[in-house]
C-alpha cells in the first residue's frame, strides 16, 4: 500500500478509554471524471458509531437506529461490522467490544452511506484500543467492510471518509491512495433526490468498453482537473468537470438529471454530476454563495417535478472521520 497523505503517520489519539464516539462524514465518488478513483469528504450528513468494552469476550453489535430496520446485527454481514472484525482480528484482540451504529444518512443516496459505516467501524474499535494503527493503515479493514455492501474493492468512498480532503485513488488494487489539494474556495453542492438507485445496480448499466476518443478526453479532463486543484484554477477545475464515459450510462437512471445540471451550471457552478452510482447530484463552485446558488437552481427542477429532495451544502471537509 502506497500513500502521499498528512495522516500517513500520525493516530487519531494515544489513550484507550471505555468508550468512544465516532463521526464519519459522506462523500462524493467519481467527482466526474475519476470514475473509481477520485472522492472528496463532505461536512454533513454523516454516521456515529459508538465503541465500548465489554464483560464478555468478542466483538459484537448491540444497537442501531436510523436504519428502519433494515441492517443486520450479524457481524459478518454488516459493513461496519464485518470492517471491525477485521481489525480486531488483525490486532490479536480478545477483549469484548460492542458497537453501537446510528446511521443519520439515508440509504442508496450516493454519498457512500456504507463506507461511512466501515470506516466508523475501525475508527471506532481502533480509538477504543488506543489506535495502534494508523489512519492509512486502517484503510484496507475500511475497504473489506464496503465490499460486504456493493461487491466491489474500491476506495474512492472509503478513502476520502477515512481520510479527508480530496484523494486519488491511483490503484484500488494495492490502494495506492494520494491527497490532492484543496482549493480554499471549493464548495459542494449535493442534492438528493427521493429516489433509489443500488449501487449493484448502477454497475450494472456500465459498458466494459470505452472509444479510444472517449478514454483521450475522459484522461485529458482528469489530468486538467488535479492541476487545476494544484493551482486553485477554477476555471480549470470546471472545463475539467466532465464525464464521457460513465454520466452518459447512468443519467437516465435519475429523472431530469440533464435539466438538474443545467440549472447548477446556469447558477454559477463550475461543474455538475453524478455523486457516486446516483441518485445524488454533485456541483463544485467557487464559493459558499455560488453553492448556495446551484443547490437552489437544482432542487427547483426537482421541485416542479414533484420529486421531493435534500439539499447539503458544504465546503471539502479536510479531516474526514473525526472522534467526538
Amino acid at each position: 500500500m502506497h500513500a502521499n497523505l498528512n495522516s500517513e503517520t500520525e493516530p487519531l489519539a494515544t489513550d484507550t478509554t471505555e468508550q468512544v464516539k465516532v463521526f464519519t462524514p459522506a462523500t462524493v465518488a467519481n467527482v466526474a471524471c475519476g470514475f473509481d478513483i477520485l472522492g472528496f469528504a463532505l461536512d454533513r450528513p454523516g454516521d456515529e458509531i459508538i465503541a465500548r468494552f465489554a464483560e464478555l469476550p468478542g466483538l459484537r453489535i448491540v444497537k442501531i437506529t436510523g436504519d428502519g430496520g433494515k441492517l443486520p446485527y450479524d457481524i459478518d454481514q454488516n459493513t461496519a461490522g464485518f470492517a471491525a472484525q477485521q481489525l480486531y482480528n488483525h490486532l490479536g484482540e480478545t477483549r469484548g467490544i460492542e458497537l453501537e451504529i446510528h446511521k443519520k444518512m439515508p440509504f442508496g443516496t450516493g454519498m457512500g452511506s456504507s463506507a461511512a459505516s466501515a470506516v466508523g467501524g475501525v475508527v471506532a474499535v481502533n480509538e477504543l484500543l488506543g489506535c495502534p494503527l494508523s489512519r492509512l493503515e486502517l484503510l484496507p479493514f475500511a475497504v473489506l467492510g464496503e465490499q460486504v455492501a456493493d461487491g466491489a474493492y474500491h476506495a474512492d468512498n472509503v478513502a476520502p471518509c477515512l481520510l479527508g480532503g480530496i484523494t486519488l485513488i491511483r490503484s484500488n488494487e494495492d490502494l495506492d491512495v494520494h491527497a490532492l489539494p484543496l482549493p480554499t474556495d471549493l464548495y459542494a453542492t449535493v442534492v438528493f433526490p427521493n429516489i433509489k438507485i443500488l449501487t449493484k445496480d448502477a454497475r450494472g448499466v456500465l459498458k466494459e468498453q470505452v472509444t479510444l476518443k472517449q478514454m483521450i478526453t475522459q484522461c485529458g479532463n482528469l489530468a486538467g482537473l488535479i492541476v487545476g486543484l494544484m493551482n486553485a484554477d477554477y476555471d480549470l477545475i470546471g472545463r475539467s468537470l466532465q464525464d464521457v464515459v460513465i454520466e452518459p450510462q447512468r443519467a437516465h437512471l435519475i429523472p431530469y438529471f440533464y435539466e438538474v445540471k443545467a440549472a447548477a451550471l446556469h447558477a454559477g457552478a463550475l461543474g455538475c454530476s453524478i455523486s457516486g452510482a446516483g441518485p445524488s447530484i454533485f456541483a463544485l463552485s467557487k464559493g459558499p454563495w455560488a453553492a448556495e446558488q446551484a443547490g437552489t437552481a437544482m432542487q427547483a427542477i426537482f421541485q416542479q417535478a414533484g420529486i421531493d429532495s435534500q439539499l447539503y451544502l458544504s465546503p471539502i471537509n479536510p479531516n474526514g472521520a473525526m472522534r467526538i
